[in-house]
């Protein structure tokens, strides 16, 4: 789950500033963690609260995104999702927006079955973002980190994705140029998997996605979290990013990976 959040802070800065290049200093003191933090730390936090056999998973994301999304107003949010943080009356409102991929990385770190994988995504992207290209977006990026974390290569989990979501036949290069920013998952999902899909380090996976532009914040926190399943953290990125944090949101992160371990490596 901590690949999504470093993807986040290292976007951070980049979400009103594109940058199309791979050169750029990785994670400055600039850097922040967004809401694309906050949602994907309240989702785990979900996950560990709910009961057992999830079956009141979305019941309990939704108390955990509108508490910790009222802790952190000024984390960024989208204007429908910060109406349906404010208003408990308000439902889901048939978002396909990226948001419903960005938050969802610790459904696959807790599911022992792909299946599995994808109805805890289903659970916890349906309280808000219920049109098919949400749930969509939140699935693919999910079966990719479950993939990741159970030994597929890169080209496996490119199948597969092309054969159940997306038809991955473009490449960074062919885009970058036009590419620009996007908030539905049809643009944002397919690309934050192909910069995952040319890369040959965690590393190396963000700077790919922040080389596009776009929603570059999101776009990073996608692939780093199917990054963080293939290659782990290394522990210099992972100790930097853990100080940009405060204590509540550590302390939930912490307790997560106490359950159900990280990828961690010692080098990039």
């Amino acid at each position: 789950m901590l690949g999504a959040i470093v993807g986040d802070v290292v976007g951070s800065i980049y979400e009103w500033h594109n940058i199309k290049t791979k050169k750029f200093d990785f994670l400055s003191q600039r850097c922040f963690f967004t809401d694309d933090t906050v949602m994907s730390v309240s989702v785990a936090k979900s996950l560990l609260e709910c009961k057992k056999d999830f079956s009141n998973l979305s019941e309990v994301t939704i108390c955990n995104m509108r508490f910790l999304g009222n802790k952190y107003p000024n984390a960024g949010y989208g204007g429908m999702f910060r109406q349906w943080l404010y208003n408990n009356d308000l439902g889901p409102y048939n978002s396909y927006g990226n948001g419903a991929a960005m938050r969802v990385s610790a459904c696959a770190w807790v599911a022992k079955t792909l299946k599995e994988a994808l109805n805890l995504s289903q659970a916890v992207t349906s309280v808000t973002h219920n049109h098919i290209e949400g749930i969509k977006g939140a699935a693919a990026t999910v079966a990719c980190i479950f993939l990741a974390r159970n030994g597929k290569t890169i080209k496996e989990i490119k199948n597969y994705i092309d054969e159940n979501y997306y038809k991955m036949d473009f490449t960074l290069d062919d885009i970058r140029d036009s590419y620009s920013f996007n908030e539905s998952c049809e643009k944002t999902v397919p690309q934050a998997i192909v910069a995952f899909l040319e890369s040959i380090s965690f590393e190396d996976a963000i700077r790919n996605a922040i080389s596009i532009g776009g929603d570059s914040d999101t776009l990073a926190a996608i692939t780093g979290s199917i990054a963080e399943a293939y290659y782990g953290i290394p522990i210099s990125i992972r100790d930097e990013v853990i100080k940009k944090l405060d204590k509540s949101l550590l302390e939930i992160v912490t307790k997560f990976e106490s359950k159900y371990p990280p990828k961690i490596t010692s080098s990039n």
